[in-house]
């Protein structure tokens, strides 16, 4: 089936759009309002676009413009023509605007921080409604893949807002009843245990072991996994412990699937982000997401601490 040669414009769009605004307003005044330029613009592109067309489109006549009979037939056409491009792409702007927010995040902040609050999230609420996925992999929120997605960085994405949800320690956890036992015996469980480690926590580890109050732990073996999910997991039923964030931990500790072993915790030098384009920086569902995300966060963290302060207290 032979398919259909595409058109090809050989005039610039730019130019013509300058010349239906002013076929439209009779004025370069007016059409340099509306598109936003100077007024020697449109009389540029104008003049450019008569050369390419060897036409004249528009001639002053006293202090008025008129459009000649090659501009009369023109205009109308490019009329109809920007009028329909307008009305697709404000379709287009009105059925996302109006529909779920794509958000994506990785699989471990999905599992074990975000889905265990969702008990909590609004979604009778209009403006609410999401749209989940998760992957490794950081999506292109540029091109469209997605409206939002949470990220692990220092909050510097180019052509990006990031909103800080909470910055980052991390600590080793184990399944209970070891968390209850001394530091001692805790210890020694370890020596026969092996450690589940994230491929991207090495360096979180070794901090963290090298500044381990009483000396850095010594675990049976070592195992490289994909993600610190699913070295949770693995700590959770009971093959091991796992190095991992506290803040993503806490709701399994809270629940009592994890314990954390030592008080002792180190900052990776980041943090978990709500990030967006800025042209969705007023969009309702963004604006939304992020304020109940930060304020869920912020809630914890002051919860967090206050725990803390009465456990030094006693």
């Amino acid at each position: 089936m032979d398919r259909q040669a595409p058109l090809r414009l050989t005039v610039p769009l730019n130019a013509l759009r300058a010349f239906e605004a002013a076929a439209r307003h009779l004025s370069i005044k007016e059409a340099a309002l509306e598109l936003g330029v100077t007024p020697s613009a449109v009389s540029h592109q104008l003049r450019g676009l008569e050369d390419a067309l060897g036409l004249t489109l528009m001639r002053r006549v006293g202090p008025a413009l008129e459009l000649t009979e090659a501009g009369a037939r023109l205009a109308p056409d490019l009329s109809a023509g920007f009028s329909r491009i307008s009305a697709a792409v404000g379709g287009l702007r009105q059925d996302r605007s109006a529909g779920a927010l794509r958000l994506s995040m990785l699989p471990t902040f999905a599992a074990h921080w975000f889905s265990p609050r969702l008990t909590r999230y609004p979604f009778e609420r209009t403006g609410f409604d999401l749209l989940i996925s998760t992957t490794q992999e950081t999506v292109d929120l540029s091109a469209g893949a997605a409206d939002a997605a949470v990220r692990h960085g220092q909050g510097h994405w180019d052509g990006l807002r990031a909103d800080l949800l909470f910055d980052e320690t991390v600590s080793l956890f184990g399944a209970p009843p070891m968390g209850r036992d001394g530091p001692e015996d805790i210890r020694a469980q370890i020596s026969r245990m092996p450690l589940f480690l994230s491929q991207h926590r090495k360096e979180n580890y070794a901090r963290w072991n090298a500044t381990l109050p009483g000396g850095p732990i010594r675990p049976a073996a070592v195992m490289m996994v994909d993600t610190a999910g699913l070295a949770l997991r693995a700590a959770m039923d009971g093959a091991g412990v796992a190095l991992a964030g506290v803040e993503i931990a806490s709701f399994d500790v809270g629940a009592g699937r994890l314990a954390q072993l030592f008080p002792h915790r180190a900052p990776t030098g980041g943090g978990y982000f709500l990030v967006y384009p800025e042209a969705l920086a007023r969009d309702r569902r963004v604006r939304n997401l992020s304020r109940w995300m930060v304020e869920a966060s912020a809630g914890e963290r002051a919860l967090a601490q206050s725990n803390w302060n009465r456990e030094r207290s006693e």
